[in-house]
């Protein structure tokens, strides 16, 4: 059944690479780094997670992201699928979405060259639609708590909760350690968030952590290895 609460207010903001984004008012967080929310994007969830994924793989690659959300990083990842034409299959949780007008002020068709992001906004909920031949999306309506995987397990995980100060409840060793049995030996879990805390929980469910350069100028980002 999809998840009951109301979307959560937000507003449209502009980020420092020409990209709009949202900032949730409730949570007094917003969606993507001001500095550049495409920029962002790309560097942490396609250029760590995504690419080297599709570069070794001789079978659909599966995704899973935790924060659908304004749908920036599957409308890379179905660029990306298309682009490299090797499947991909993703799979996003969202306990609150996005409102239709808000949709409608992003601009991230126009800034990456893809079109489709209302094409994923207005997909059916909990079935996989086939968008081309190489992509197939899913999104569910519900919390990651309460998220049961009925599938194969995923490849590559895109961790894209609001930061650990607004919602430290996703951020908890519990929390990953689920991640961590809905992931594949091999799989990478990419995240923005690089806290100690964050960085220690990982490890503690069986993942091997590494520390990059970010975007812009946030010093580090994690890619972490299912072992």
């Amino acid at each position: 059944m999809p998840y009951s609460a109301a979307a959560r207010p937000g507003r449209l903001v502009y980020t420092a690479d020409g990209s709009n984004s949202l900032y949730n008012t409730e949570l007094d967080q917003h969606y993507h780094s001001m500095q550049g929310a495409l920029q962002e994007s790309r560097h942490v969830f396609i250029n760590l997670g995504l690419k080297p994924a599709l570069e070794q793989a001789s079978a659909p690659v599966r995704i899973f992201e935790m924060g659908f959300g304004t749908g920036l990083n599957a409308l890379l990842a179905w660029q990306q699928a298309d682009d490299f034409q090797k499947p991909v299959e993703y799979l996003g949780v969202e306990a609150y979405p996005i409102a239709d007008e808000e949709v409608e002020g992003l601009n991230f068709d126009e800034i990456t060259g893809k079109a489709g992001l209302a094409q994923l906004h207005q997909a059916p909920w909990s079935a996989y639609t086939r968008l081309t031949e190489y992509f197939s999306f899913c999104k569910v309506h519900t919390t990651l708590e309460d998220f049961t995987l009925n599938d194969a397990p995923f490849d590559v995980i895109f961790y894209d909760a609001f930061s650990p100060t607004a919602q430290p409840e996703l951020w908890t060793e519990e929390v990953f350690a689920r991640i961590a049995a809905m992931t594949r030996p091999g799989g990478v879990l990419v995240t923005y968030s690089a806290k100690g805390s964050v960085r220690r929980a990982l490890d503690a469910v069986g993942f091997s952590v590494e520390k990059h350069p970010g975007p812009g100028r946030k010093r580090e980002v994690v890619k972490a290895i299912r072992r």
